[in-house]
């Protein structure tokens, strides 16, 4: 891959509103573990490499078990997520699927499971990570070694 900018470094105002957004989402009722969930489930979609590295990563900083990140790519076939953990895995990739729209039956589901306020949060971290992915790999950034 050819040398690509360095979007901190060539456009610091906008990498800080991104970070401004995640310190935003930090401060949400959605858990540490769920939040890595999300960030992981929508970089796997997506194709970001780089992300995909940190977030497994910090997931398993946070407790998550490999056999868990293993599955999340096939998460409706395993019995290893919680009702909770499902509505917000469909809602994530329905949100960064978002061509084919958001299913009145997800939103629902996820409102039912997750109440109005987490369920905006989930979307509210789903379009952040789904930004990260898009500077990640628009700018060719890589795992290190």
């Amino acid at each position: 891959m050819s040398n690509r900018i360095n979007m901190g470094k060539t456009d610091p105002a906008a990498y800080k509103a991104m970070f401004e957004l995640e310190k935003y989402w930090k401060t949400t009722s959605i858990s540490q573990l769920h939040q890595e969930m999300i960030r992981t489930r929508a970089s796997q979609i997506n194709g970001c490499a780089f992300c995909i590295d940190m977030h497994t990563s910090d997931a398993r900083k946070a407790g998550e078990t490999e056999r868990r990140i293993y599955a999340l790519n096939a998460w409706r076939e395993t019995p290893f997520f919680t009702e909770e953990e499902r509505a917000i895995l469909a809602l994530t990739e329905a949100v960064t699927l978002i061509t084919k729209g958001v299913p009145d039956e997800v939103y629902q589901q996820a409102v039912k499971v997750l109440g109005e306020q987490i369920t905006a949060q989930v979307i509210m971290g789903t379009a952040i990570i789904n930004a990260w992915n898009r500077i990640g790999i628009s700018t060719g950034m890589q795992p290190a070694l």
